[in-house]
């Protein structure tokens, strides 16, 4: 792999993350805030590694005997793309040969964050889990893969339910890892989760700058595949889960939803639920 493919300091880390092989544990929760990072970390009985490199802040230690890794990523899917590809170079490539690894080594992540609800029975301060990535981004759309890992028959209806628009990017829909599900978001109000590009126009907000469709909500609202709806709308999950899928990794996101767009309701003060997800994904993500 050419210098300008894989990035590395001079000390022999990872461009962005500013890590190197080994300062990583195999289970890690993202968060998009770095201020999240040590809201994770202060549960931990020892650190034995903390970073921080712009908007990516890292913090590995042991949760109850289990090594962990909590880190930021920042806001979008943009963010999720570097990321997400440098994470995986971190267990998958020798940074020596510049070349893949022989031996695959695989990564579970779960995506801790904030979400607006878009089904009235979700109540603000509810922890919904994403089964379903729903991508209207595009960024899934430069990668090869899609068509072994991806759900075509939900994105194809959810593209003619939706009257999508041809100049937008093409909708994908990828599973969450079941395994990750089973074990942390069983019982949990869940669904799919629609990752929009941007927190106003993609998200159906109206400010000063008009809208192509002001029917965004309505439309994400009122999608019904064979049962299964858009519970919330988020920035995330749909890279998150798309680069997972296609590099190997298990991947869930929960949220908690601070918002409902259906009713307009909304949580002030979500801290006390975000730290009580904080300790349900850390005593559920060391189970095996």
């Amino acid at each position: 792999m050419k210098n300008s493919e894989l990035i590395l300091t001079p000390e022999g880390e990872i461009y962005h993350l500013r890590l190197r092989p080994g300062q990583l544990a195999d289970k890690i929760i993202l968060v998009g805030d770095p201020g999240r990072v040590p809201m994770i970390s202060q549960h931990f009985e020892r650190i034995e590694y903390t970073n921080q490199n712009r908007e990516i802040c890292t913090h590995t230690g042991y949760y109850k005997g289990v090594r962990i890794s909590a880190m930021s990523t920042g806001m979008g899917t943009d963010n999720i793309d570097i990321v997400l590809n440098e994470l995986d170079a971190l267990v998958n490539i020798d940074f020596d040969l510049r070349a893949p690894r022989s031996q695959h080594h695989k990564l579970e992540m779960v995506r801790l964050g904030t979400s607006g609800a878009l089904q009235k029975q979700i109540t603000p301060g509810d922890f919904v889990v994403s089964s379903w990535g729903l991508g209207l981004d595009g960024l899934l759309n430069y990668y090869s893969g899609q068509k072994e890992k991806f759900s075509h028959e939900i994105a194809g209806d959810f593209i003619t339910h939706s009257n999508w628009p041809e100049s937008w990017a093409t909708p994908y829909v990828v599973p969450a890892s079941e395994k990750l599900f089973l074990r942390m978001g069983d019982g949990l109000p869940s669904g799919i989760t629609a990752t929009a590009p941007g927190f106003y126009g993609p998200q159906g907000r109206l400010l000063r700058a008009g809208l192509l469709r002001d029917d965004m909500n309505e439309m994400l609202m009122s999608f019904d595949h064979n049962g299964l709806k858009v519970v919330n709308f988020e920035m995330e999950t749909s890279a998150i889960y798309g680069l997972c899928s296609l590099l190997g990794h298990e991947a869930l996101t929960i949220c908690v939803a601070i918002a409902n767009r259906a009713t307009g309701d909304f949580l002030n003060d979500y801290h006390p639920r975000m730290e009580a997800l904080v300790k349900h994904c850390l005593d559920n993500f060391i189970k095996e």
